[in-house]
């Protein structure tokens, strides 16, 4: 079943001369529960291509449609809404709320969105992301790995339909790299989420199932690894 439909997607910035075109008609599809890296090289549109899957950007043309609904015709509000259930978005720099604690910080999303956190399934998240101990420290208070920890359990706290992490090991050394990846794993296979990683590490994107590769803002390698009888190499 595929879960996540990009078709002909543009990000144009500038006009004339100025056009610089950071997403060049890009389509692909990703079945649920795929963990799949997007890669290139700085400036080759990862990014701006996720900010767009996670609807922090707006494409200049093209349609995202999630699990069949086109994403942009949903009005500012509506968006707001689809960005805190439907979008799990871990980035390399955290973004944590520095005078909350990683257990607030893990519920926000839920909080903001009105709803009632379950403390069984907080405890259980706390758990499978060794924080335990670390419920009520300040991000000032944790390491980075921890940090990064607590970004990816508010990303999945609210079970959303895809996880975006957009370069999630960029600051961290190779030992919290290697246990990030395992939490990636550990959600994709347990929690059974659909995740999307931006990297320029090829080390990180062999770990998952898929390797998009773009350069100029376009596809130009898509190979599926981990089914090779239905994988797509097409290197143009």
């Amino acid at each position: 079943m595929e879960l996540l439909t990009v078709e002909n997607l543009c990000k144009v910035y500038g006009k004339g001369e100025n056009e610089v075109r950071a997403v060049d008609n890009v389509s692909f599809s990703v079945p649920q529960g795929q963990m799949a890296a997007i890669i290139g090289s700085s400036g080759s549109g990862k990014s701006t291509l996720l900010h767009m899957i996670g609807a922090v950007d707006r494409p200049t043309s093209g349609r995202i449609l999630l699990d069949g609904q086109d994403v942009f015709q949903q009005n500012n509000r509506e968006l707001a809404i689809f960005r805190r259930r439907q979008v799990g978005l871990i980035y390399q720099f955290y973004n944590l709320i520095p005078v909350l604690t990683a257990e607030e910080n893990i519920m926000l999303p839920l909080l903001m969105d009105g709803r009632k956190p379950d403390q069984k399934h907080l405890d259980e998240i706390l758990e499978m992301l060794g924080l335990t101990q670390r419920r009520d420290h300040l991000p000032s208070q944790m390491s980075g790995g921890q940090q990064q920890r607590v970004s990816i359990g508010r990303a999945i706290f609210t079970s959303p339909q895809v996880i975006l992490a957009d370069e999630p090991t960029g600051n961290l050394d190779s030992k919290n790299t290697a246990e990030i990846m395992e939490l990636f794993r550990r959600s994709n296979r347990e929690l059974k989420q659909t995740i999307l990683i931006i990297t320029h590490d090829e080390d990180i994107a062999e770990q998952c199932d898929r390797v998009i590769t773009l350069r100029d803002g376009k596809i130009i390698s898509d190979v599926t690894k981990n089914a090779p009888e239905e994988a797509e190499r097409n290197e143009i």
